[in-house]
Protein backbone atom coordinates (compact mmCIF):
# COMPACT_ATOMS: atom_id res chain seq x y z
CA UNK A 1 0.00 0.00 0.00
CA UNK A 2 0.94 3.46 -0.63
CA UNK A 3 -0.68 7.07 0.17
CA UNK A 4 -2.23 7.30 -3.13
CA UNK A 5 -2.59 3.15 -3.98
CA UNK A 6 -4.57 0.70 -0.94
CA UNK A 7 -4.47 -2.62 -0.69
CA UNK A 8 -5.34 -4.99 -1.75
CA UNK A 9 -5.31 -4.37 -5.61
CA UNK A 10 -7.56 -6.50 -7.50
CA UNK A 11 -5.59 -8.34 -10.43
CA UNK A 12 -6.60 -10.91 -12.98
CA UNK A 13 -8.92 -12.43 -10.69
CA UNK A 14 -7.08 -12.07 -7.61
CA UNK A 15 -6.87 -9.30 -4.70
CA UNK A 16 -3.45 -8.97 -3.24
CA UNK A 17 -1.25 -6.54 -2.22
CA UNK A 18 0.17 -3.70 -4.17
CA UNK A 19 3.43 -5.39 -3.42
CA UNK A 20 2.99 -8.40 -4.81
CA UNK A 21 1.28 -7.39 -7.92
CA UNK A 22 3.14 -7.81 -11.11
CA UNK A 23 2.75 -7.72 -14.92
CA UNK A 24 4.77 -9.49 -17.67
CA UNK A 25 7.05 -7.21 -19.35
CA UNK A 26 5.78 -8.23 -22.60
CA UNK A 27 2.02 -7.33 -21.51
CA UNK A 28 0.86 -5.49 -24.60
CA UNK A 29 0.14 -2.28 -22.42
CA UNK A 30 3.72 -1.98 -21.56
CA UNK A 31 4.77 -2.92 -25.14
CA UNK A 32 2.63 -0.88 -27.15
CA UNK A 33 -0.26 1.41 -24.45
CA UNK A 34 -3.09 -1.31 -26.09
CA UNK A 35 -5.36 -1.25 -23.44
CA UNK A 36 -8.20 0.90 -22.28
CA UNK A 37 -9.13 2.98 -18.46
CA UNK A 38 -11.75 3.71 -16.38
CA UNK A 39 -12.05 5.77 -13.32
CA UNK A 40 -14.87 5.74 -10.96
CA UNK A 41 -15.50 8.40 -8.27
CA UNK A 42 -16.49 7.25 -4.78
CA UNK A 43 -18.65 9.69 -2.50
CA UNK A 44 -19.38 8.47 1.34
CA UNK A 45 -18.34 5.04 0.06
CA UNK A 46 -20.75 4.90 -2.88
CA UNK A 47 -19.66 4.26 -6.57
CA UNK A 48 -21.37 7.15 -8.72
CA UNK A 49 -22.86 5.99 -11.64
CA UNK A 50 -21.13 3.06 -12.14
CA UNK A 51 -22.80 1.85 -15.10
CA UNK A 52 -22.84 4.55 -16.78
CA UNK A 53 -18.56 4.21 -16.12
CA UNK A 54 -18.80 0.53 -17.34
CA UNK A 55 -20.56 1.17 -20.22
CA UNK A 56 -17.86 3.68 -21.54
CA UNK A 57 -15.33 1.12 -20.51
CA UNK A 58 -17.06 -1.31 -22.25
CA UNK A 59 -17.67 0.92 -25.60
CA UNK A 60 -13.85 1.42 -25.39
CA UNK A 61 -13.17 -2.25 -25.50
CA UNK A 62 -15.69 -2.12 -28.31
CA UNK A 63 -13.59 0.74 -30.33
CA UNK A 64 -9.91 -1.13 -29.99
CA UNK A 65 -11.49 -4.85 -30.51
CA UNK A 66 -10.85 -5.99 -27.50
CA UNK A 67 -12.74 -8.69 -25.15
CA UNK A 68 -13.51 -7.60 -21.66
CA UNK A 69 -12.53 -10.00 -19.33
CA UNK A 70 -15.38 -9.64 -16.53
CA UNK A 71 -19.21 -8.85 -17.13
CA UNK A 72 -20.62 -5.80 -16.02
CA UNK A 73 -21.90 -7.36 -12.74
CA UNK A 74 -18.53 -9.20 -11.40
CA UNK A 75 -16.90 -5.33 -12.18
CA UNK A 76 -19.26 -4.06 -9.75
CA UNK A 77 -18.34 -6.60 -7.38
CA UNK A 78 -14.55 -5.85 -7.72
CA UNK A 79 -15.31 -2.24 -7.47
CA UNK A 80 -17.17 -2.87 -4.12
CA UNK A 81 -14.47 -5.16 -2.87
CA UNK A 82 -12.35 -2.50 -3.54
CA UNK A 83 -14.15 0.18 -1.98
CA UNK A 84 -14.90 -1.71 0.95
CA UNK A 85 -11.52 -2.71 1.94
CA UNK A 86 -9.81 1.12 1.16
CA UNK A 87 -9.41 3.62 3.93
CA UNK A 88 -10.82 6.56 2.32
CA UNK A 89 -14.48 7.42 2.47
CA UNK A 90 -14.04 9.59 -1.05
CA UNK A 91 -12.23 7.73 -3.42
CA UNK A 92 -11.40 7.23 -6.85
CA UNK A 93 -11.47 3.56 -8.44
CA UNK A 94 -8.97 2.80 -11.24
CA UNK A 95 -9.79 -0.31 -13.70
CA UNK A 96 -7.56 -0.94 -16.31
CA UNK A 97 -7.83 -3.71 -19.44
CA UNK A 98 -5.38 -4.03 -21.55
CA UNK A 99 -4.67 -7.14 -24.06
CA UNK A 100 -2.94 -9.52 -22.47
CA UNK A 101 0.91 -10.49 -22.62
CA UNK A 102 1.78 -12.44 -25.74
CA UNK A 103 4.84 -14.78 -26.11
CA UNK A 104 6.55 -12.42 -28.72
CA UNK A 105 6.27 -8.78 -29.12
CA UNK A 106 4.25 -8.45 -32.83
CA UNK A 107 2.04 -5.57 -33.43
CA UNK A 108 -0.84 -7.57 -34.80
CA UNK A 109 -3.17 -8.76 -32.32
CA UNK A 110 -2.46 -12.32 -30.21
CA UNK A 111 -3.74 -15.58 -30.53
CA UNK A 112 -7.32 -15.30 -28.94
CA UNK A 113 -6.00 -17.70 -26.34
CA UNK A 114 -4.16 -15.16 -24.44
CA UNK A 115 -6.00 -13.48 -21.85
CA UNK A 116 -6.90 -9.92 -21.14
CA UNK A 117 -4.48 -8.54 -18.26
CA UNK A 118 -7.40 -7.10 -16.23
CA UNK A 119 -6.24 -4.71 -13.12
CA UNK A 120 -7.56 -2.61 -10.47
CA UNK A 121 -7.02 -0.53 -7.37
CA UNK A 122 -8.68 2.49 -4.79
CA UNK A 123 -7.22 5.49 -4.10
CA UNK A 124 -8.14 8.82 -2.52
CA UNK A 125 -10.63 11.16 -4.47
CA UNK A 126 -8.73 14.23 -3.50
CA UNK A 127 -10.29 17.96 -5.01
CA UNK A 128 -9.25 21.15 -5.19
CA UNK A 129 -8.00 22.78 -2.04
CA UNK A 130 -10.68 26.17 -1.25
CA UNK A 131 -7.67 28.56 -1.43
CA UNK A 132 -7.02 27.56 -4.68
CA UNK A 133 -10.53 27.48 -5.94
CA UNK A 134 -11.17 31.07 -4.72
CA UNK A 135 -8.62 32.46 -6.78
CA UNK A 136 -8.94 29.75 -9.86
CA UNK A 137 -5.91 28.52 -11.63
CA UNK A 138 -3.75 29.77 -14.64
CA UNK A 139 -4.08 27.09 -18.15
CA UNK A 140 -1.94 27.59 -21.96
CA UNK A 141 -3.44 26.65 -24.87
CA UNK A 142 -1.99 24.09 -27.23
CA UNK A 143 -1.93 22.20 -30.69
CA UNK A 144 -4.13 19.28 -30.26
CA UNK A 145 -1.44 16.75 -31.62
CA UNK A 146 -3.71 13.79 -30.27
CA UNK A 147 -4.97 10.87 -32.65
CA UNK A 148 -8.57 11.47 -33.90
CA UNK A 149 -10.15 8.88 -31.52
CA UNK A 150 -10.21 10.68 -28.91
CA UNK A 151 -13.85 9.49 -27.53
CA UNK A 152 -12.17 6.36 -26.36
CA UNK A 153 -10.45 5.85 -23.03
CA UNK A 154 -7.14 4.12 -24.23
CA UNK A 155 -3.93 4.09 -21.57
CA UNK A 156 -1.67 5.29 -24.55
CA UNK A 157 -1.96 9.07 -23.18
CA UNK A 158 1.29 10.20 -24.37
CA UNK A 159 0.21 13.52 -26.00
CA UNK A 160 -1.87 14.62 -23.06
CA UNK A 161 1.02 14.10 -21.09
CA UNK A 162 3.49 15.94 -23.00
CA UNK A 163 0.15 18.80 -23.17
CA UNK A 164 -0.44 18.17 -19.40
CA UNK A 165 3.69 19.00 -18.84
CA UNK A 166 4.26 21.72 -20.81
CA UNK A 167 1.76 23.59 -18.28
CA UNK A 168 3.56 22.41 -15.46
CA UNK A 169 6.31 23.88 -16.75
CA UNK A 170 4.83 27.04 -17.22
CA UNK A 171 3.36 27.13 -13.48
CA UNK A 172 -0.41 26.16 -15.19
CA UNK A 173 -2.57 23.84 -13.67
CA UNK A 174 -3.96 22.49 -17.94
CA UNK A 175 -3.33 22.43 -21.20
CA UNK A 176 -6.17 23.38 -23.53
CA UNK A 177 -6.46 21.63 -26.42
CA UNK A 178 -6.53 23.42 -30.29
CA UNK A 179 -7.45 21.79 -33.26
CA UNK A 180 -8.61 23.37 -36.49
CA UNK A 181 -9.28 26.80 -34.63
CA UNK A 182 -11.69 24.88 -32.20
CA UNK A 183 -11.46 24.29 -28.00
CA UNK A 184 -11.77 20.27 -28.02
CA UNK A 185 -11.02 20.23 -24.50
CA UNK A 186 -8.05 20.24 -21.75
CA UNK A 187 -5.26 17.27 -21.58
CA UNK A 188 -7.06 15.91 -18.26
CA UNK A 189 -10.41 17.63 -18.33
CA UNK A 190 -13.38 19.16 -19.75
CA UNK A 191 -13.55 22.64 -20.52
CA UNK A 192 -16.97 24.59 -20.43
CA UNK A 193 -17.03 28.76 -21.42
CA UNK A 194 -19.61 31.61 -20.47
CA UNK A 195 -20.19 34.35 -22.79
CA UNK A 196 -23.23 36.86 -22.14
CA UNK A 197 -24.75 34.43 -19.72
CA UNK A 198 -24.85 31.79 -21.80
CA UNK A 199 -23.00 28.43 -20.89
CA UNK A 200 -20.89 27.16 -24.26
CA UNK A 201 -20.12 22.95 -23.71
CA UNK A 202 -18.37 21.36 -26.95
CA UNK A 203 -20.05 18.65 -28.26
CA UNK A 204 -19.32 14.98 -27.43
CA UNK A 205 -17.54 13.58 -31.13
CA UNK A 206 -14.27 11.57 -31.82
CA UNK A 207 -12.59 14.37 -31.02
CA UNK A 208 -13.33 14.45 -27.61
CA UNK A 209 -13.61 12.37 -24.47
CA UNK A 210 -17.34 12.07 -22.80
CA UNK A 211 -16.32 12.84 -19.59
CA UNK A 212 -19.00 11.41 -16.84
CA UNK A 213 -18.96 15.17 -14.99
CA UNK A 214 -19.25 16.66 -18.31
CA UNK A 215 -22.83 14.80 -18.23
CA UNK A 216 -23.09 16.48 -14.86
CA UNK A 217 -22.54 19.76 -15.74
CA UNK A 218 -25.51 20.08 -18.31
CA UNK A 219 -27.84 18.42 -16.36
CA UNK A 220 -27.37 20.87 -13.42
CA UNK A 221 -27.47 23.71 -16.34
CA UNK A 222 -30.82 22.23 -17.85
CA UNK A 223 -32.42 21.42 -14.07
CA UNK A 224 -31.77 25.01 -13.07
CA UNK A 225 -32.45 26.99 -16.10
CA UNK A 226 -29.19 28.17 -16.94
CA UNK A 227 -28.56 28.89 -20.62
CA UNK A 228 -26.85 26.23 -22.78
CA UNK A 229 -25.59 26.12 -25.89
CA UNK A 230 -23.63 22.71 -27.39
CA UNK A 231 -21.61 23.67 -30.00
CA UNK A 232 -17.92 23.77 -31.27
CA UNK A 233 -15.88 26.57 -29.36
CA UNK A 234 -13.69 28.73 -31.29
CA UNK A 235 -10.54 29.60 -30.28
CA UNK A 236 -11.67 33.47 -30.59
CA UNK A 237 -14.78 32.71 -28.40
CA UNK A 238 -12.09 30.98 -25.62
CA UNK A 239 -9.92 34.43 -25.71
CA UNK A 240 -12.86 36.32 -25.13
CA UNK A 241 -15.68 34.56 -22.87
CA UNK A 242 -16.23 35.78 -19.93
CA UNK A 243 -15.84 32.54 -17.58
CA UNK A 244 -13.56 29.48 -18.67
CA UNK A 245 -14.09 26.59 -16.68
CA UNK A 246 -12.49 22.98 -16.16
CA UNK A 247 -14.08 19.84 -14.83
CA UNK A 248 -13.62 16.47 -13.65
CA UNK A 249 -14.41 14.35 -11.29
CA UNK A 250 -11.52 15.59 -9.02
CA UNK A 251 -11.65 19.36 -10.30
CA UNK A 252 -15.56 19.40 -9.89
CA UNK A 253 -15.93 23.10 -11.48
CA UNK A 254 -12.73 25.16 -11.14
CA UNK A 255 -12.19 28.38 -12.70
CA UNK A 256 -9.74 29.37 -15.50
CA UNK A 257 -8.93 32.66 -14.25
CA UNK A 258 -5.91 32.96 -16.37
CA UNK A 259 -4.93 32.09 -20.32
CA UNK A 260 -1.83 31.66 -21.87
CA UNK A 261 -0.84 34.60 -18.99
CA UNK A 262 -3.68 37.01 -20.18
CA UNK A 263 -6.77 37.47 -17.60
CA UNK A 264 -9.97 35.57 -18.51
CA UNK A 265 -13.32 38.14 -18.61
CA UNK A 266 -13.76 41.45 -18.80
CA UNK A 267 -14.05 44.24 -15.69
CA UNK A 268 -14.41 43.37 -12.14
CA UNK A 269 -14.22 40.05 -12.89
CA UNK A 270 -11.46 40.02 -15.19
CA UNK A 271 -8.56 37.35 -13.86
CA UNK A 272 -11.08 36.45 -10.74
CA UNK A 273 -13.40 33.10 -11.03
CA UNK A 274 -16.62 34.43 -12.29
CA UNK A 275 -20.43 34.08 -11.01
CA UNK A 276 -21.85 31.84 -13.15
CA UNK A 277 -18.75 29.54 -11.98
CA UNK A 278 -19.62 30.08 -8.32
CA UNK A 279 -23.39 28.90 -9.27
CA UNK A 280 -22.67 26.05 -11.16
CA UNK A 281 -20.32 25.03 -8.34
CA UNK A 282 -23.04 25.38 -5.65
CA UNK A 283 -25.46 23.37 -7.36
CA UNK A 284 -22.44 20.56 -7.88
CA UNK A 285 -21.86 20.54 -4.19
CA UNK A 286 -25.56 20.37 -3.34
CA UNK A 287 -26.17 17.36 -6.18
CA UNK A 288 -23.03 15.90 -4.56
CA UNK A 289 -24.49 15.96 -0.82
CA UNK A 290 -28.01 14.74 -1.92
CA UNK A 291 -27.41 12.35 -5.00
CA UNK A 292 -23.47 11.07 -5.24
CA UNK A 293 -23.31 10.25 -1.26
CA UNK A 294 -26.85 8.93 -1.37
CA UNK A 295 -26.16 6.13 -3.92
Amino acid sequence: MTAYVADPVYLNGRFLPLAEAGVSPLDRGFLYGDGVYEVIPVYSRRAFRIDEHLQRLQATLDGIRMANPLPAADWKAVVLKLIETAPWDDQSIYLQVTRGADDKRDHAFPPASVPPTAFAFASPLVTTPAEVRARGVAAITVPDLRWSRCDLKVVSLLANVLARQQAVDQGCAEALLIRDGLMKEGAASNIFVVKDGVLLAPPKTNLMLPGITYDVILELAATHRQPLVVREITEAELRTADEVWMTSSTKEILAITTLDGQPVGNGSTAGKPGPFGEQMWQWYQDFKNTVMRKG
